[in-house]
């Protein structure tokens, strides 16, 4: 199955300083249908003005991955973590048992962003955070892993959840394939682009929901780049 799922049909809230819409119900957004894919819970598309941003606020018990499309954030928590992650690069929260951190856009332009949250494997444990550069050449024409719940994934982010975060950019007519499992729930969303996803065309930052194949296809109609999370 696969499930094109439109931007405009998306959970939308404008505080003025936060533009953000909402793939699965969050916050004011309810949509009984839409309460997450698998292990999925939260899929938030961000726009988040200059000089602004999420003050202190808690967590736990979820795994939170957060993907900068433009701009830049600053993270920190109740744990003495800092620091700031650009454009193309990725931070990880393993809130754990709890944790309480600051996400702010300390840079004169605007920040955008997906904000992802995963169900973790089990509750509790101690939180942690990390952050890491992705070279923009190493996900060139095909799928680079971003952050994995495997011990055997060298050279990611860790997270606590049987799930795998990759991105793609592709030139139009390029394509990328992704190996999965027919039980496995996948979400991939092309913030710029037009790309078909085993044949079937979704438009920039409609939200693409996949689950009973084996192997997805993504071909880019447009020069493009693709977020995807693959997930129990």
């Amino acid at each position: 199955m696969i499930d094109i799922r439109p931007f405009d049909s998306l959970g939308h809230a404008n505080h003025g300083w936060l533009d953000a819409r909402h793939h699965f119900s969050f916050a004011s957004y309810h949509e009984p249908d839409r309460m997450g894919w698998g292990s999925i819970r939260v899929w938030n598309d961000d726009a988040i003005a200059a000089q602004s941003g999420f003050p202190p606020h808690p967590h736990r018990d979820m795994e939170i991955v957060t993907f900068v499309r433009s701009g830049a954030i600053t993270h920190q928590d109740s744990l003495g973590n800092k620091g700031r992650t650009v454009a193309g690069d990725v931070q990880v929260m393993s809130a754990g048992s709890g944790i309480t951190h600051a996400e702010m856009n300390l840079e004169d332009e605007a920040t955008t962003l997906f904000q992802i949250w995963i169900v973790p494997d089990r509750r509790g444990g101690e939180p942690a955070w990390g952050q890491r550069e992705f070279l923009s050449a190493g996900r060139a024409g095909g799928f680079e892993l971003l952050a994995s719940g495997s011990p055997e994934a060298d050279d990611t982010l860790a997270i606590r959840t049987d799930a795998r975060v990759a991105a793609a950019t592709l030139s139009a007519g390029q394509t990328a394939i992704w190996q999965t499992s027919g039980e496995r729930h996948l979400y991939l969303v092309a913030p710029s682009g037009r790309i078909a996803v085993n044949g079937k065309e979704a438009q920039p930052r409609d939200g693409i929901a996949v689950t009973g194949e084996n192997r997805i296809v993504v071909e880019a109609l447009e020069d493009t780049e693709v977020v995807l999370v693959d997930a129990r």
